[in-house]
């Protein structure tokens, strides 16, 4: 049985997307980022960099104890891989996806995060002038559109020339091109490239995944705001939890 962590953000729904279009049953084990679940003991012995998603395969085909993985991308060619499907083995189709995968987790991922990031820390004035932030970001945002839109240049699919786990990884934070305030007919092959992979059935389902667990923060109190604003806001190291025990 493959188990996921998950919260509804593009990261998570990364690995939904995959899910769905490889038709493999899942356990999902919501994973409320906004509480601070991704600081439990229990979390970090699959995921020590406190983030999810994270994956734990109960019944390995490979054989032996269960196997947890976390980063989307790992978890991503784990599967593509022990299925056989959307990530071709042969060089240089191989890489071609890979340099892709890259890309998302280094460029595309952190940098629209900081972008929302820094837009968020603008509204509040306690944070100061946040102008030079939300350029910067905003700027890198409309470069990586461009950078997508050359990689797609008479070109249907991203990478190997099929469609692969490239185009699923990079799907979820494209598809917010709205709220990036981008204007998408700067970039007409990401544009047709959208409608594309939107239209996938096992798209809709894997970006639709969780959505009754998303909350109006409306409904939050100001302590519980003050309480995660503390929690999520300028992280340092987690030390080793006590629940595991003492150090050998």
């Amino acid at each position: 049985m493959l188990e996921l962590y998950f919260w509804p953000t593009p990261n998570g729904k990364k690995v939904t997307i995959l899910l769905e279009e490889l038709e493999l049953p899942y356990a999902l084990k919501p994973t409320h980022i906004g509480r601070g679940d991704q600081f439990r003991p229990e979390f970090l012995r699959i995921s020590p960099n406190n983030r999810m998603p994270a994956l734990v395969d109960t019944e390995p085909k490979v054989g032996g104890n269960p196997l947890a993985i976390f980063e989307s991308g790992a978890i991503m060619m784990y599967l593509a891989e022990t299925t056989g499907r959307f990530w071709p083995m042969e060089m240089p189709k191989r890489y071609d996806v890979v340099q892709w995968i890259m890309w998302q987790m280094a460029n595309q991922g952190p940098k629209f995060g900081e972008q929302g990031h820094f837009m968020r820390a603008s509204q509040t004035p306690a944070n100061g002038d946040q102008t030079y932030a939300v350029r910067r970001f905003s700027d890198e945002v409309h470069r990586l559109y461009g950078v997508m839109n050359l990689g797609l240049f008479e070109k249907r699919w991203l990478a190997a020339g099929e469609y692969t786990i490239a185009d699923m990884i990079c799907y979820p934070w494209a598809a917010g091109w709205k709220m990036r305030g981008i204007d998408l007919d700067e970039f007409p092959n990401v544009k047709r490239w959208l409608a594309e992979v939107g239209e996938r059935p096992a798209v809709r389902k894997g970006m639709a995944v969780g959505a009754e667990l998303q909350e109006d923060p409306a409904t939050l109190s100001d302590e519980e705001k003050a309480r995660r604003l503390k929690l999520l806001t300028n992280q340092r190291a987690t030390p080793i939890p006590k629940e595991w025990g003492e150090a050998i």
